[in-house]
This record gives C-alpha cells, structure tokens and sequence, in this order.
C-alpha cells in the first residue's frame, strides 16, 4: 500500500497540481490584499465614504448583510481579470517563444551555396564510405 501511495504522490500531474494550489493560495492572498486594502477604499470613496462590506439591511432582527455580498461578487470579479491577464500574458509569452524558435528553424534552413556543395561532397564520402 505505501508503494502504490508513494507511487500516486510521486506522478508529475500530483506535483504540479500541489505547486499550482500552493501558487494559488498566495496569488490569492495577494488579491485578496489588493481589494481590501486598495480597491474597497477607492469604491468607498467615489461613493461618498461609505464602505461597501458594511451595508447591511436590518428586517426586524434579521440582518442581510448584502455588502460582504457585494464584497465578494468585487473580489471574485478582480480574481477572475487578474488570472486572465496572468494566463494571457503566459500565452503572449509561450507564443513569442514559438515564433523566435521557428524564426530560428527558418534561418538555419537557408542554405547558401558553398553549405550546398559540402552537404553534397559530405553525403558522396558516406556513400562511398558504405561502398567500401
């Protein structure tokens, strides 16, 4: 049982599935800080000072407290953009990589006419090579 658990925890997709939670926690907590710290005071202050996770609505003794509802529709919306705009800017990056590799592939294709002539020569010294 311990080397099939071993086994299992040990695969590639556990891994990068344990760094990407880990990564994700943090990225999280980094979003997290941007809206409590800096995006709720910027909405609080364009609406006149008031602070969006403390609206509530009092029914008798019920209390609705829609602002941290309002709160975390905010912070969902900022987490979504933020991990679009990271995944983007990873494809934008991957892309460029893959043009600069087949830039290179083009250019070590073009052959000039001297690099013509020694492939040829090198590959009449093999034939003959095997001939012998």
């Amino acid at each position: 049982m311990w080397k099939d658990f071993k086994a299992f925890a040990m695969k590639g997709n556990i891994m990068e599935l344990a760094i990407a939670v880990i990564i994700g926690a943090a990225f999280g907590k980094m979003v997290t800080s941007l809206v409590n710290d800096i995006v709720t005071p910027l909405v609080g202050m364009l609406l006149g000072g008031v602070n969006v996770s403390g609206l509530e609505f009092k029914f008798g003794e019920t209390v609705l407290k829609y602002g941290l509802f309002l709160q975390t529709i905010i912070d969902f919306f900022i987490i979504t953009f933020s991990i679009f705009m990271f995944i983007r800017l990873l494809t934008k990056l991957k892309r460029k990589e893959q043009v600069e590799e087949n830039g290179q592939a083009k250019q070590e294709m073009v052959l000039t006419g001297e690099e013509k002539l020694l492939i040829e020569i090198r590959d009449l010294l093999k034939d003959q090579a095997r001939r012998d």
